[in-house]
């Protein structure tokens, strides 16, 4: 018997070890470590999702019918989401903007694509670290390998064709086309998943961080990098984010930290009032939304901000503006009718109210407070099957 504890005690010790290299620092992985040991029905799902994803051929972003005003379809090229053709022109053109609803033509370029990979690669990742079948790390980083390091169907690291609108800017891109590589924030959580597997080697490696390193740079020194960073809603938010993950992942942590320091008053202090409305956000037909949608991105730089022992829950202004506080503004409308919402809110109110449930799961881990406990509790599955009941 003594032989028999010392193996399993040994062959737990490994186990732990190989998958010590895991380090997200958006996803929490201690929830993530406790479904692989004991698993759950939102593991159980997430790796029947990700056994389908096994057999998907993903669309490279040379696959589009459309190539960009650079004559070269490796760059990225998307349409701005609430933009429509002109009713009152022969050919539909400029567009014309309609907030909130979205135009289908976004469906014929790059934006799904991207996101479609993007979730392909968290899920096989998720699915690889549940299970340690490496079945699922090799399709991953099939994946990766198509769309940052084959010369035939890799995506050029820049955005300079993304958001355009049909009809302005000559066919350029716009600082808001950089929102829509927010998704590679959520891929990364991924990559950091693989990092135990054999298939995912040395070479993957280097060559993703190098993409990374250049993408990264272009953010910072392009003209359309910096239209973003000025964006004073949530556009600007999601720079800051992305900016903070990708200098993580390359190992720029002195980029990271700056953005972090600068975050309570360049970001919260201006976007939030005392009361917690975010003023740009409920300006919005779908308000409570982007409300929840910001939040999002304030509860990933907070998460980032963790990692390096800084606590930007704690930050709050002089005239009481903090992340808290715009949580606390949000609170009351929770499982109320959109009615009762003071604001507009012209679509999706059942599936935000859920949104808004899992910023308040997050938020309790930063500061355990019973009141938001209380409320996710009631109002999110006791034995639900989404994700988030893993990642966080």
């Amino acid at each position: 018997m003594p032989h028999i504890r010392f193996i399993l005690v040994l062959l737990s010790i490994m186990t732990v070890n190989s998958y010590s290299a895991a380090q997200p620092v958006i996803w929490n992985i201690k929830t993530i470590d406790n479904a692989r040991l004991k698993p759950t029905e939102a593991s159980k799902k997430a790796i029947r999702e990700a056994s389908k994803d096994l057999d998907i051929e993903l669309v490279a972003i040379t696959d589009k019918p459309m190539t960009p005003p650079s004559g070269d379809k490796h760059d990225y090229m998307s349409i701005g989401r609430y933009w429509w053709p002109n009713p009152e022109t022969s050919d539909g053109l400029p567009y014309i903007r309609k907030d909130g609803v979205v135009n289908p033509e976004i469906d014929k370029l790059d934006r799904v694509p991207l996101a479609k990979f993007t979730r392909n690669v968290y899920t096989l990742s998720l699915a690889y670290y549940l299970t340690g079948d490496e079945k699922y790390a090799s399709k991953a980083v099939e994946n990766l390998r198509m769309w940052f390091m084959d010369k035939k169907t890799k995506m050029n690291p820049n955005m300079n064709f993304g958001q355009t609108i049909p009809g302005h800017n000559e066919g350029k891109g716009r600082g808001e086309g950089v929102l829509d590589t927010y998704s590679f924030v959520e891929m990364l959580e991924g990559v950091e998943l693989l990092k135990s597997s054999k298939e995912f080697t040395k070479s993957d490696r280097k060559a993703l961080t190098d993409w990374f390193s250049t993408y990264l740079d272009w953010l910072l020194t392009s003209e359309i990098g910096q239209e973003e960073t000025s964006a004073k809603n949530n556009h600007g938010v999601a720079y800051d984010v992305q900016i903070v993950r990708y200098a993580l992942f390359v190992g720029k942590n002195d980029i990271a930290r700056k953005y972090i320091d600068e975050f309570p008053e360049k970001r919260l202090f201006k976007q939030i009032e005392p009361n917690g409305a975010q003023p740009l956000e409920l300006a919005r037909t779908t308000a409570f939304g982007y409300s929840v949608f910001n939040l999002t991105h304030f509860l990933d730089m907070a998460a980032m901000a963790k990692s390096m022992d800084i606590d930007l829950f704690d930050q709050t202004s002089s005239d009481g503006r903090s992340i808290t506080k715009a949580i606390e503004f949000l609170l009351p409308y929770l499982g109320k009718s959109q009615e009762d919402f003071p604001y507009k809110q012209i679509k999706d109110w059942e599936k935000v109210q859920t949104a808004f449930c899992w910023i308040l799961l997050r938020a309790d881990n930063f500061l355990k407070k019973p009141a938001y406990k209380e409320a996710y509790s009631q109002y999110l599955p006791v034995n639900g099957t989404d994700n988030n009941y893993i990642l966080y």
